[in-house]
């Protein structure tokens, strides 16, 4: 069958496709990887005078095969109390051991964690590019803080 609509606590929503997350999907998908990825909440700007910011750590420079990612952004965008920030390092799975993986960005925010959420989450991609039957399906999020190969995996 085809696609026609979503139903959703009793109301139809009518469409010609779906465009959606795998995790609404779980048949239609395969797993590829991991993601490891610590959230904190920092004391202070892990760059003096930045109240945000997005840093490339290259694979080459700490003995890995692909980047770590890490973001931050600092109470002048109204999500954190004044004089905090909250930061995201991420990065693929390469190890038994992922929180170490992250090292590289964690030793970033020096002695500033005030407290810190480790995660580690299946990544996946779709079986099926989605034109059989009008449910188009996205990868898993990556590592990478800028959700550009997200937008190119939607615009394909």
């Amino acid at each position: 069958g085809r696609v026609t609509g979503v139903k959703s606590e009793g109301e139809v929503a009518k469409c010609k496709f779906v465009v959606a997350d795998p995790t609404y999907f779980p048949e239609r998908v395969k797993p590829t990887g991991q993601i490891t990825r610590a959230i904190c909440m920092l004391g202070a700007f892990p760059i003096a005078n930045v109240g945000s910011a997005q840093i490339i750590i290259p694979a080459k420079q700490v003995g890995r095969k692909t980047d770590i990612y890490v973001s931050y952004v600092s109470d002048k965008h109204n999500v954190v109390p004044q004089g905090k920030c909250l930061a995201i390092a991420a990065a693929l799975v390469e190890s038994g051991d992922p929180e170490k993986e992250l090292k590289p960005a964690l030793d970033l925010f020096g002695n500033t964690i005030l407290d810190m959420f480790h995660t580690v989450a299946d990544v996946y991609e779709p079986i099926e590019d989605g034109t059989k039957d009008g449910v188009f399906l996205s990868a898993s999020y990556d590592p990478t803080t800028h959700f550009e190969t997200t937008c190119r995996d939607i615009l394909d």
